[in-house]
């Protein structure tokens, strides 16, 4: 008060009289408005904004609320979310208590003369107090020294993501407050109201997500200072499939389905057969590489939409392995079913009638004999390898030609047309079976 009246003193020697009159009855209004604010005297006098309330005593007890204005974005590839929050915290300073039933909304600016808590939030990459057009905090004071501090806050919080599902995963992030300095003995956090105390996330309407549900909790933080308070939001995000179906699941379907055009197409239209076979295999190969491109960072997961891809892929490429096999096989049969022509034939003819009359001639037991051997010859299933006659090492290969031979009948394509006319089956069926075993796994297990 001295310094003051000092001033007063001082401008009204300096001033003409009647400025001196007018700034005297200013500088009165300006004393009697400053002293009706209630707990100003407070803030000059004795008040020590260094030491929190209830110094040496109990711990302080700070009540927190949040409204979600906005979730702007959810990377997979940073594995974070960026939001923009009202953070609001309540506690009692018994320093500041007044006369009277009012609350006064203070300047932003007087925060700096006041104790407030040291809150942060935990995992946080980014964050910043929005200053336009000035910075938004809000400072309320209630009569019995409550004390209401807001702001308005826009975070970037790492969020771990299991992405293994993708894209009909359901991600669950939190959002953690947290005293910096004082331990669990100064301060004690709590939500408000529960789970009443998270507005606005239920009202959300994101590009990708759906929020499920969300959920507050208490804990504590240990640490090696000590047991810090944490207050928990926990919500839980459910992936729209919608999008991918359309512009992957459907795509790499199609494609298949076009894979099999090629069964109905006849087995001499080779550059038909070869052309589909290659652009479906071409066409699924950009389709993967370009499902991957999005998320570059994260391609060490298997992700589920990659298994899908995979199978498409597998599918694809059996189509044109399904060509190349039967159309070997056909013409394998067409040079085995081949006349052939000139002395060839001729010759063969005559061994035939040489080999006919040499027959007639030989006795019986001969003639069984040379029987028995033309059929091990010509047929490996007619072997007889139990003759007493045959040496054990005979006997070995007998057996072992037998065998071979049975092998190679068991894969031997006799009708090469019958391989289009089983994929066109077999392919479809199998396609579905996989498709029921794959969507039961990722949407229900």
């Amino acid at each position: 008060m001295f310094c003051r009246y000092f001033c007063f003193f001082s401008w009204c020697l300096l001033l003409p009289t009647q400025r001196r009159c007018s700034l005297g009855h200013v500088s009165d209004l300006h004393s009697s408005d400053t002293t009706s604010l209630p707990g100003f005297e407070n803030l000059t006098m004795g008040y020590n904004k260094y030491l929190r309330p209830y110094f040496g005593g109990e711990p302080v007890q700070i009540a927190m609320s949040l409204d979600i204005a906005s979730i702007s974005s959810i990377s997979e590839s940073d594995m974070d979310y960026t939001a923009t929050i009202y953070l609001r915290q309540r506690w009692t300073d018994p320093r500041l208590v007044f006369h009277g039933n009012k609350s006064f909304t203070l300047d932003a600016r007087l925060v700096e003369l006041l104790w407030v808590p040291d809150t942060y939030i935990v995992e946080s990459k980014r964050s910043f107090l929005h200053d336009v057009t000035v910075g938004n905090r809000l400072i309320r004071l209630f009569s019995n020294g409550t004390i209401l501090y807001a702001l308005r806050i826009t975070t970037t919080v790492a969020c771990n993501m299991d992405l293994s599902k993708y894209p009909m995963d359901t991600q669950t992030c939190r959002l953690q407050l947290e005293s910096w300095g004082y331990d669990e003995n100064d301060v004690i956090f709590i939500w408000l109201r529960g789970n009443d105390s998270v507005h606005g996330i239920e009202k959300l309407r994101l590009s990708q997500y759906t929020v499920e549900r969300y959920y507050t909790l208490v804990s504590k933080s240990q640490q090696e200072t000590g047991s810090y308070p944490r207050l928990i939001l926990q919500f839980e995000l459910r992936r729209n499939v919608l999008y991918f179906i359309l512009e992957t699941y459907v795509p790499s379907t199609l494609l298949v389905m076009l894979s099999w055009v090629s069964f109905w197409i006849t087995l001499d239209s080779v550059p038909a057969r070869t052309c589909i076979g290659v652009t479906t295999v071409l066409s699924m190969t950009t389709l993967m590489i370009g499902s991957r491109s999005s998320l570059s960072k994260t391609n060490c997961f298997i992700k589920a939409i990659d298994v899908y891809l995979g199978i498409c892929f597998s599918f694809i490429f059996g189509a044109l392995v399904e060509y190349a096999v039967a159309h070997y096989s056909s013409s394998q049969k067409c040079a085995a079913g081949a006349p052939q022509e000139g002395p060839a034939n001729e010759l063969t003819k005559e061994m035939e009638e040489v080999n006919i009359t040499n027959m007639l001639n030989s006795s019986i037991a001969s003639y069984k004999r040379k029987i028995s051997l033309t059929s091990i010859e010509i047929s490996s299933n007619t072997v007889n390898c139990g003759d007493f006659t045959m040496k054990t090492h005979e006997k070995i290969k007998c057996v072992l030609r037998n065998k071979m031979h049975r092998i190679i009948g068991y894969f031997t394509i006799q009708n090469p047309s019958n391989v289009d006319h089983y994929s066109k089956l077999l392919f479809p069926l199998f396609f579905m079976v996989v498709n029921v075993f794959y969507w039961a796994y990722y949407l229900y297990f």
